[in-house]
């Protein structure tokens, strides 16, 4: 069992497929960012079976467990000394930890707690908002700004008071956390080719976790992403789990890793791997303001329940429109394998030029089997026509999906040369916007649009799509060296040394 284990999971971009991802009828375009949540597990010099859970990014975040190993049962208990609760972390163990001993030898999982564990966990930057240090540092609101900061920056507050942008924090957290554990104890392999089942049974224990935290089943492609990376996403049948979202499941652990083991119980949720074709870029920006997603959700479903004629028809050709975004950019993806010179030439084009000009691209093809610049185009507009859809929804269900301030701010940003598409991520409202772009020069132009808005405060993120993928079994360096080893990356680096400044606290 190693000393040290770090796992790594992305957060998430929903590009299409908002609200009608929760329907099995319907899939979802989701872009993993390479912003990512990271998990380390260190063999400590605690008391037998205790665990220290750290989050250096929080005020008051600290948090003690005591696992208490029977057999055939393994329970974990908070420490009541501690000032705070943390109940994703604690639920996260308690699950992961009475799985893992239901299912690896009792001497192997006494072995890993038996001199205690540390548990470190932290966020890039990108996943809360930095406004509040660049004010402290005295810089503007601005990507140049932004890299400036140190990594897993202070937020000055605590877990639950903190402002998030959207990304997926606590889908990226938890799944990242169960990764750990699962291998840590040597459980699981993460590994997506290798070990395929193994990565799924990873799946299945974090999306159970995550949906019993938070209450309800939902459409899981948070976790799906923080798991296997970007992809087009068909979520699981609720009724998987909806019997075991209780405290009692936990007494029927041979049914509950029944239903978990992929190889015992097959989910029918669907991952078709995806990656923006090349040379797009995805650019986010955290937006100001705030909206309740889920208040937002239940109120376009009770819409949809009181009015399903009006909706059903909406949702039937707003979910043919996004599988035409998916579909176009995998044809752009072997256009640019197949034909690379005429593919480059006609994204040099269209990124010196408004998408509202692109039609005059089509006449300049240097060669005949180039569709490059039609597929650009079809792109553009067919993004457009799911904007248009939003719309109508948000005006149908009254809900803020793409509010009318959003959309001047789209509206500004489709104006720049070689901006492809420009919408809002997931549910929608005052969270966050999103763009594809062609080039450096679009990305820069865009977030001057973004820095000239004066209607919202509009700050740009760091992060773009995630070339790792998914779960990351990170690199911590050779058995028994400490955390000066060399090739560690940033990352790993900075929370090697927050470890070290933890204990010398």
């Amino acid at each position: 069992m190693p000393s040290t284990t770090i796992v790594s999971a992305p957060g998430k971009v929903l590009i299409a497929g908002g609200y009608l991802v929760l329907d099995r009828a319907f899939e979802g375009l989701v872009v993993a960012t390479d912003a990512r949540f990271f998990t380390m597990i260190h063999k400590a010099n605690h008391k037998s079976n205790t665990i220290r859970v750290v989050s250096p990014q929080f005020e008051n975040s600290t948090w003690h467990y005591t696992v208490n190993i029977t057999p055939g049962k393994t329970t974990v208990e908070q420490d009541s000394k501690d000032s705070s609760k943390n109940p994703f972390v604690h639920l996260a163990l308690k699950i992961s930890l009475a799985i893992l001993g239901h299912t690896i030898p009792h001497e192997q999982l006494q072995d890993g707690l038996s001199t205690g564990l540390d548990i470190f966990i932290a966020g890039d930057n990108d996943f809360y908002s930095q406004r509040e240090e660049l004010q402290r540092q005295s810089l503007p609101l601005t990507s140049d700004s932004l890299r400036q900061i140190r990594l897993f920056s202070p937020t000055y507050t605590t877990l639950g008071q903190v402002h998030k942008t959207g990304l997926g924090s606590s889908a990226a957290l938890m799944t990242s956390l169960v990764a750990a554990l699962f291998s840590h104890f040597g459980a699981t392999k993460i590994d997506l080719i290798q070990h395929p089942t193994d990565l799924q049974y990873i799946h299945n224990i974090a999306q159970y976790i995550h949906c019993f935290a938070q209450g309800k089943v939902g459409s899981g492609f948070d976790v799906s992403s923080a798991v296997y990376g970007s992809h087009q996403y068909l979520r699981f049948s609720p009724s998987l789990i909806e019997a075991l979202m209780t405290e009692s499941a936990l007494d029927h652990i041979d049914k509950l890793y029944q239903t978990l083991d992929p190889r015992q119980t097959s989910w029918d949720n669907f991952v078709d791997r995806f990656q923006l074709p090349p040379q797009f870029q995805m650019v986010l920006a955290d937006i100001d303001a705030g909206s309740h997603t889920p208040s937002m959700a239940s109120k376009v479903l009770r819409w949809r329940k009181a009015k399903p004629e009006e909706a059903d028809g909406l949702w039937a050709h707003l979910g043919r429109a996004n599988d035409r975004v998916a579909e176009l950019m995998r044809r752009l993806t072997k256009m640019a394998r197949q034909h690379p010179l005429e593919y480059e030439l006609a994204i040099t084009k269209a990124a010196g030029l408004p998408a509202s000009q692109w039609e005059s691209l089509l006449n300049q093809s240097i060669h005949p089997t180039d569709k490059t610049a039609s597929l650009l185009l079809e792109l553009h507009r067919t993004f457009e026509t799911v904007r248009k859809y939003l719309r109508e929804m948000s005006v149908l269900a009254d809900v803020p999906i793409e509010p009318e301030m959003q959309t001047r701010l789209l509206d500004a940003c489709l104006e720049a040369n070689g901006v492809l598409m420009a919408g809002v991520p997931g549910a929608g409202g005052f969270d966050a916007i999103f763009c594809i772009v062609l080039s450096d020069e679009s990305r820069q132009a865009v977030e001057k649009i973004w820095a000239g808005f004066k209607e919202m405060s509009v700050g740009p993120l760091l992060c773009s799509e995630s070339i790792e993928g998914g779960l990351v079994l990170e690199h911590v360096g050779e058995e028994g060296e400490t955390a000066q080893a060399q090739d560690l990356s940033p990352s790993v680096q900075r929370l090697f040394d927050l470890y070290q400044e933890s204990r010398a606290n």
